[in-house]
């Protein structure tokens, strides 16, 4: 009887593990993704983990960590994803003329610049004030205005 009830308790655990192996999905690229793409949900498939073509290191497991990343290499149909070669979008391009807003202590100055650098809402970067060229440090917002100053 005893030998019977672990016999079962191996096959159950063969079994339940290669059933639970057969359900794990990774989203995947169901075309070819250029570098600078944002990812949409329609172009994401799921592929079972044991069919991933992988490169060297982990993988993005869920759909919700790619959509709305953009690609910073390309990325090929049934190739899992690394972290590393996604990033949040540029909001603000190398080069782009962006609005400066300027605010301390209830004073608001609106002015334009040229982006130094490229960058995602939130990150820091340097601009060349078109009024005399100055260089200026700000953080980029959501509608890719340039905070300097107080917030």
């Amino acid at each position: 009887m005893i030998l019977l009830l672990r016999l079962t308790t191996i096959i159950c655990a063969l079994g339940c593990a290669s059933f639970a192996a057969a359900q794990e999905k990774a989203p995947t690229p169901a075309m070819v993704i250029y570098p600078g793409d944002v990812i949409r949900e329609s172009m994401l498939v799921d592929t079972d983990v044991r069919d991933l073509s992988r490169g060297t290191g982990n993988y993005i497991e869920r759909r919700a960590e790619l959509i709305g990343k953009a690609a910073k290499r390309t990325l090929l149909p049934g190739m899992a994803i690394s972290p590393a070669w996604v990033e949040s979008p540029r909001a603000v391009a190398n080069g782009a003329q962006v609005r400066v807003i300027f605010r301390e202590d209830g004073l608001t100055i609106v002015s334009s610049a040229a982006a130094l650098q490229a960058g995602a809402i939130g990150d820091t970067i340097r601009l060349r004030s078109n009024d005399g060229g100055m260089t200026i440090v700000g953080v980029i917002q959501a509608d890719g205005s340039v905070q300097v100053g107080e917030r």
